[in-house]
C-alpha cells in the first residue's frame, strides 16, 4: 500500500518552519499532502486526512478528537515541535494513534535571542538605532554593564543548562531555582524563588508551562523584584500575569521586559505590551533560525522512517499503549 502523509503546516509555515530538504524527504517516504491554498479549513483536513496514515503537525494546528477520529487509517501523528498541548493524546492512544514531538532544537538559537535582549536592555541600543534612522541625532544616556550584574534563571531545562554558563561567561552571577532539579555548578548556584526575585537584576524565565507554574510570576512576583530590573521571558506567555507586568513597567518597578512570547497572536507578545517604551518585544521568533528550524523538521522525518518500519522512535509520548507494526510496503 502507498503511504500518504498529511502536512498541517499552511503556507506561510511552510515557508519559514519546514525546510526544503524535509519536505523533500518526507517525499522520498510516500506522497505528501501539502496545504493546497494559503490555509487549511477544517473542512479540507477532515477531508484530506481520511485515506492518511500520518499527520505531520506544525505548532500552531491543534490535533484534536475530531480530526484523528477522521482518520480511519491514522497511525501516528508527529508534531514538528515540543508543544503537545492541543494533541488529544487520550483519543490519540484510545485508537491506537502513536504521537511523538520533535526534541529540542532551538537550544541555541533561543539563549542567543537572551543574551542578545539583555545587553540591548542594559544599553538601551535599540533606541539609539531607531533614532538615526529617523533623522533624529539621538541623546547619549548611560548604561550598564551586565559584567558583575546577577542574572536569575527560573527553569533549567535545556535551554537553561546552555544558556546559564554564557551568562557567567559574560561575567554575571547567575541564580537558578528549578524545584527537584539538581543545579551543576557550571549552571550557577540553587536558589528559592523569593531569593532569586528579590536579588537578581534581570530574571530570565525559561520554565515549563504546568498546572502549577500558570501565571508564576503575578503581581505578587513582580513586586518582590528588585527595583529597576528586567524581566525577560523566552519560555510561555502563560507563565505571566500580562496586566501585573504592564503596571510594574509603567510604574518604574522593573526598567524593562524582553519578551518573544505572550497570549498574543501565534503566543507572540500582546500589543499592549509592546507598545510600552521599556518593552523590547519580537514575534515569536527567539528560535527562528534554519539550525533549528532544520533540525527539528528533519526529526520528524526521520521519526517517520521508524513508524513506517513498525519501530517506536524517540519522542514517542504515548508509546504504552500503542504496538506499531509496518505501515507502507
Amino acid at each position: 500500500m502507498s503511504c500518504r502523509i498529511l502536512l498541517t503546516h499552511d503556507a506561510q509555515a511552510l515557508q519559514q518552519w519546514y525546510g526544503e530538504k524535509a519536505l523533500a524527504g518526507l517525499r522520498q517516504l510516500g506522497e505528501t499532502v501539502i496545504c493546497p491554498g494559503q490555509r487549511w479549513s477544517r473542512e479540507a483536513l477532515l477531508h484530506e486526512i481520511r485515506d492518511c496514515q500520518l499527520i505531520v503537525a506544525d505548532r500552531a494546528t491543534p490535533v484534536p478528537a475530531e480530526l484523528i477520529e477522521a482518520g480511519a487509517e491514522l497511525r501516528a501523528v508527529v508534531r514538528c515541535a515540543m508543544d503537545i498541548r492541543s494533541i488529544d493524546i487520550e483519543t490519540a492512544s484510545r485508537r491506537g494513534v502513536l504521537v511523538t514531538h520533535a526534541g529540542p532544537g532551538f537550544v541555541q538559537a533561543v539563549s542567543e535571542w537572551v543574551v542578545a535582549q539583555l545587553i540591548n536592555l542594559a544599553r538601551g541600543l535599540p533606541d539609539y538605532m531607531l533614532a538615526w534612522r529617523r533623522g533624529e541625532t539621538p541623546r547619549p544616556v548611560m548604561g550598564r554593564q551586565i559584567a558583575g550584574l546577577t542574572a536569575g534563571v527560573l527553569g533549567l531545562g535545556h535551554i537553561g543548562r546552555y544558556l546559564t554558563p554564557l551568562l557567567r561567561a559574560l561575567g554575571m552571577q547567575v541564580l537558578v531555582h528549578d524545584p527537584g532539579v539538581t543545579v551543576p555548578a557550571e549552571c550557577g548556584d540553587a536558589v528559592s524563588r523569593g531569593t532569586l526575585l528579590s536579588r537578581s537584576d534581570a530574571v530570565i524565565c525559561l520554565a515549563a508551562h504546568t498546572r502549577e507554574t500558570e501565571g508564576m510570576m503575578n503581581r505578587a512576583a513582580f513586586a518582590a523584584m528588585k527595583p529597576g530590573s528586567w524581566f525577560i521571558n523566552a519560555a510561555r506567555g502563560a507563565l505571566v500575569d500580562e496586566r501585573a507586568l504592564q503596571e510594574a513597567l509603567q510604574t518604574g518597578q522593573l526598567a524593562g521586559a524582553a519578551l518573544d512570547v505572550g497570549s498574543g497572536e501565534g503566543d507572540s507578545p500582546t500589543a499592549a505590551l509592546a507598545a510600552l517604551p521599556s518593552v523590547l518585544a519580537t514575534p515569536h521568533i527567539g528560535g527562528m533560525v534554519p539550525e533549528a528550524i532544520d533540525y527539528q523538521s528533519l526529526q520528524t522525518v526521520e521519526q517517520i522512517r521508524w513508524i513506517l518500519r513498525g519501530e517506536i522512535p524517540d519522542g514517542a509520548v504515548n508509546a504504552d499503549s500503542i504496538t506499531l507494526r509496518p505501515i507502507c510496503s
